[in-house]
């Protein structure tokens, strides 16, 4: 409950970008602001792709839980195998790809390093820095993971590409050929 004399702020204004997992992407050439209204069919277009990818995410979920561990521990798994070229498997690193909290990502590198899925090492040429690596325990469990759900995206991928591509045709504003995020692992894989 509000107290008296406190001013509903907008969402996008309560939440900092860090809170939103947001990062503005200034070389893509897109204006900031967001077009003025959304159609019906526009909250349509946005409602289906979020049914898409929560169907596609309960997958996910039963698939790590089955496999017998929980679907964060299969994210920060998945993080360490499949970052970009370039990007040391630290804490920090796998914690922004997670968009989680630093000690998030601490407790669940000590629950998997528990399992002997995970391993922490120094960093040969600085000490102080710690990496993760996958152990071959972590890996066999990825590669199972990975294949159910390469699986599972190609029966269902088109309808979450098809929700998508509606939601960019119906905004009003440029398709980009390319992410920005695309360009940076094309530039780093150089």
């Amino acid at each position: 409950m509000r107290s008296r004399g406190m001013v509903a702020r907008p969402l996008e204004q309560q939440m900092t970008d860090d809170q939103l997992g947001l990062t503005l992407e200034l070389e893509s050439g897109l204006s900031s602001e967001a077009p003025p209204m959304v159609s019906a069919e526009g909250y349509r277009f946005l409602g289906e792709f979020r049914y898409e990818m929560r169907k596609f995410l309960a997958f996910s979920e039963r698939a790590a839980r089955a496999a017998g561990i929980e679907p964060q521990q299969h994210q920060l798994l998945l993080a360490i195998k499949g970052l970009p070229v370039g990007v040391r498997p630290t804490i920090r690193s796998i914690a922004q790809r997670l968009c989680v909290q630093h000690h998030t990502a601490v407790a669940l590198v000590d629950k998997l390093e528990k399992r002997m899925f995970v391993v922490r090492e120094r960093n040969t040429t600085d000490r102080r820095e710690v990496l993760l690596r996958l152990t071959p325990s972590g890996e066999a469990i990825l590669m199972d993971l990975s294949k159910l759900h390469q699986v599972q995206l190609a029966v269902t991928g088109v309808s979450m590409v098809d929700a998508l591509s509606a939601i960019i045709a119906s905004a009003g504003v440029p398709v980009l050929t390319e992410s920005p995020s695309a360009r940076r692992y094309r530039r780093s894989a150089k």
